[in-house]
């Protein structure tokens, strides 16, 4: 499953500072799926997609969290 690829290339983004430089400078997702490739990741558009989708559903799970503690 190539998500699991997406979270690897997120967990060693974060560690590793010349994976982070690589794909810095993508400024759309073709850019950086092909700068994901080039390093040897196997992220798909429809990886990116389903990552966004889980972020903005927990973005607002957590909105909706916090109006109801107020």
């Amino acid at each position: 499953m190539s998500l699991l690829e997406l979270e690897r290339l997120v967990d060693e983004a974060e560690a590793d500072c010349s994976i982070r430089k690589a794909l810095r400078g993508c400024n759309t997702r073709p850019e950086l799926i092909l700068a994901a490739r080039r390093l040897g990741y196997r992220i798909t558009r429809l990886d990116l997609q389903r990552a966004f989708s889980e972020h903005q559903q927990e973005q607002e799970e957590l909105a909706e969290d916090a109006k109801r503690i107020r």
